[in-house]
């Protein structure tokens, strides 16, 4: 091998494993705080009568053992094993002791007020903080969306409105998802769909998507993104939750390419719905308001660790809200996977007297979540580093305070 190739590939694995693992921390530096915006675990498919799943196929759905929309039992086990593996984390910082219940004021959890976000941050607690009396913050009336994690339209103004799908429709027309909605055709059998049998609507590749966005609703959207989205959830979800290979997806998938080529359906979805710039501003608003009176404008106070449970969508728009630089996550096939974590940190350089920021997507890969692995520092959940385009970061993942702040403070403001 030649020696600029060696080089070459030295450099690549320095590059993998610098991205699969947390890089190790500077000599002098201190964790003081941690904010976690989490996505819920694993729930059940939305695939009730007359649902767009049912719609889709003539072949009939698995049956799950909570209703629709729900966590899981299994999800509920995966976000016990995150909490625990953060615990270790955290305590390896000096953040907490181990065998220890945290001051009463130092964790704070705050969820939607929906069954799969309050259980999601009930189990995480379990795992990190077990026999501490942690209670979980979130709405009285359960079921119904919490303002701080509602990514609904918030300008009332028709030029919004229509700015916004615009924006939208740009989105979706930059994607290739030809090759997607002919896999999907296939798996499904929709020529045979009640879908095509009784509406006549027999393709998805010649279908056209229709946007949407009203004031307080979420961005929407009607088509074949909508479909495709709702199909992929329900065969990822299949995947997650350990369906033998033959019942996910009806033994259809048999490749990684095939799981790629799909997800680009789900992804696309988000991505259209979630990720312009005008549409995600706006939506993420009351998050970002949230997030930055607790990392920047009342820091002094806030608690020392911070776990807020919503969903994909406060994920997706926060990333873009905030001007992140776009980025690839390993043994995921999800940009924003279940139960995945944006963790801001909050460092002291005591060598520079100085603090610093620093981000990671921490998440479950695919096959952790499917095999219900347990998670420790040794054997521990994926985490990439993230970068806000206002806010450089060093070789060691970290970016100024003040640099993190002024971004924050624009995008609150």
């Amino acid at each position: 091998m030649n020696r600029t190739l060696l080089a070459t590939s030295v450099a690549g694995l320095l590059l993998v494993s610098g991205f699969a693992q947390a890089q190790t921390t500077p000599e002098g530096y201190q964790l003081q705080q941690v904010l976690m915006m989490s996505r819920h675990n694993l729930r059940a498919p939305l695939a009730n009568n007359g649902s767009v799943l049912e719609q889709s196929t003539p072949n009939k759905w698995p049956e799950w053992d909570v209703p629709g929309g729900q966590l899981t039992t299994k999800g509920g086990i995966l976000e016990v094993y995150m909490g625990h593996y953060m615990r270790e984390w955290l305590a390896e910082q000096g953040m907490v002791k181990s065998g220890e219940c945290p001051a009463p004021d130092a964790v704070y959890t705050y969820a939607n007020s929906l069954q799969r976000t309050v259980a999601t941050a009930q189990f995480f607690i379990t795992g990190a903080f077990p026999g501490c009396d942690i209670p979980v913050h979130h709405q009285e009336k359960m079921g119904t969306m919490d303002p701080t994690f509602n990514p609904v339209i918030t300008d009332d103004s028709a030029a919004f409105s229509e700015k916004a799908v615009l924006a939208m429709e740009k989105e979706r027309s930059q994607m290739h998802l030809n090759e997607s909605y002919q896999l999907l055709e296939q798996m499904t059998n929709y020529k045979d769909s009640p879908s095509c049998k009784e509406k006549q609507q027999c393709s998805l590749l010649d279908a056209k998507d229709s946007f949407s966005a009203k004031y307080q609703q979420e961005p929407g959207v009607s088509g074949p993104l909508k479909v495709g989205n709702s199909l992929v959830d329900a065969f990822t979800l299949q995947y997650y939750e350990g369906f033998p290979m033959d019942q996910v997806a009806w033994g259809e998938i048999k490749t990684d390419q095939q799981w790629k080529v799909l997800s680009k359906l789900k992804n696309g979805y988000q991505d259209s719905l979630f990720t312009s710039g005008e549409v995600a501003r706006n939506v993420a608003q009351p998050l970002v308001k949230y997030i930055d009176k607790a990392l920047v404008s009342e820091r002094s106070s806030a608690p020392k660790i911070t776990v807020l449970v919503g969903h994909d969508s406060n994920i997706a728009s926060l990333l873009t809200a905030l001007d992140f630089k776009p980025y690839q996550l390993h043994n995921q096939n999800e940009r924003t996977p279940i139960g995945g974590k944006i963790v801001f940190q909050r460092w002291h350089d005591s060598k520079a007297n100085r603090d610093l920021m620093k981000i990671e997507y921490v998440y479950q890969s695919s096959q952790q979540l499917r095999n219900a692995e347990v998670l420790t520092l040794k054997s521990p959940a994926q985490r990439v580093t993230l970068e806000l385009k206002g806010c450089q970061i060093d070789s060691n993942g970290f970016c100024p305070i003040d640099k993190f702040d002024r971004v924050l403070n624009d995008a609150a403001n």
